[in-house]
C-alpha cells in the first residue's frame, strides 16, 4: 500500500513538473528553490531556501540563513543578502536550479535581478530563471500572480493547474521552513536574555547551570533545592534564578 502511494505522488509531482516546464517553456524543470523571509516587527530576521528536484522535496538540501546587518523590517535588504550568500560562490552543476521561486512579488524579484546581474561567478547566471510569485487578497490559495519581470502585468493559473500546485507547495514549505526557524530563534533569544538579566550570573556562572541543568529547559524545570547544589550557586542566588525563568 505504503509503495503505491508512493508511486502515485511520484506520478503527481512529475505531472506537475511537466506542467510547470511547459507554463515557462523550459525544457524540464528538475531542481527548484524557493526563497521566504520571516520576522516578528523587523527582529530576529530569518530566510529560508526549500529545494524541490524531480521527487518533491529535498528537505536534506533545505536551508536557512540568519539575516544581520540590515535596517529590521527590511524585507528587500533580507532577501538581497539571502541570495548572495546563496548564489555568490560556486555551484556545483547539478546543483544549479532551473527555478528560483522568490515569494513577496514584484519588489522582490527586482531585488533578485539586481543581485544575479552583479552576481560574478563561473556558471551560467542565465540558467535559474527567475519568478515571482504575490500573494492573492487575503493569502487566498489559488489567486496567486506570478512575474517573470518585476515591471509590467504578472499571470495567474486556473485554481486546478498543476503548474500552480507545485508552485504552492514549495512555497507552502519555504514559508514553514523560515517560520520554525524564525521562532526557534526567538525563543533562543528571549530564553537566553532571561538568564543574561539576572544580577550574580555571569557568563560562567550562566555556563555552569546550563552544562548542570542539561540546558536552559532543564534549569527552568529545576527546583530551588537542585539550582543550589550547581558549584558557584548559593541558595539565595538559586531562589533568584528560580523565580526570575518563571515569570
Amino acid at each position: 500500500m505504503a509503495l503505491t502511494t508512493k508511486l502515485s505522488q511520484q506520478s503527481t509531482i512529475t505531472q506537475r513538473l511537466t506542467a510547470l516546464a511547459s507554463v515557462l517553456k523550459l525544457p524540464a524543470v528538475k531542481r527548484m528553490e524557493c526563497f521566504d523571509i520571516s520576522h516578528t516587527m523587523g527582529e530576529q530576521t530569518v530566510a529560508s531556501c526549500v529545494v524541490f528536484d524531480a521527487n518533491g522535496p529535498l528537505r536534506a538540501e533545505y536551508r536557512r540563513y540568519n539575516i544581520t546587518g540590515i535596517t529590521p523590517g527590511d524585507d528587500y535588504a533580507a532577501m538581497n543578502q539571502v541570495l548572495r550568500r546563496r548564489y555568490g560562490k560556486a555551484i556545483e552543476e547539478s546543483k544549479i536550479p532551473d527555478v528560483i521561486l522568490i515569494d513577496g512579488g514584484k519588489g522582490q524579484l527586482g531585488q533578485a535581478k539586481a543581485v544575479f546581474a552583479e552576481l560574478d561567478v563561473p556558471w551560467d547566471k542565465q540558467h535559474p530563471l527567475l519568478l515571482g510569485v504575490a500573494k492573492g487578497a487575503d493569502r487566498k490559495a489559488g489567486l496567486e500572480t506570478l512575474f517573470f519581470e518585476p515591471e509590467g502585468e504578472g499571470f495567474s493559473l486556473p485554481p486546478d493547474s498543476p503548474a500552480l500546485h507545485v508552485i504552492q507547495h514549495i512555497r507552502d514549505e519555504s514559508h514553514d521552513h523560515a517560520i520554525s526557524g524564525h521562532r526557534k530563534k526567538r525563543a533562543k533569544v528571549k530564553s537566553t536574555s532571561t538568564l543574561e538579566t539576572i544580577e550574580g550570573v555571569g557568563p560562567k556562572r550562566r555556563q555552569m547551570l546550563l552544562k548542570y541543568m542539561g540546558g536552559l529547559q532543564g534549569l527552568r524545570n529545576a527546583s530551588i533545592e537542585e539550582i543550589a547544589k550547581v558549584p558557584g550557586i548559593s541558595q539565595a542566588l538559586a531562589e533568584k534564578i528560580f523565580y526570575s525563568l518563571k515569570h
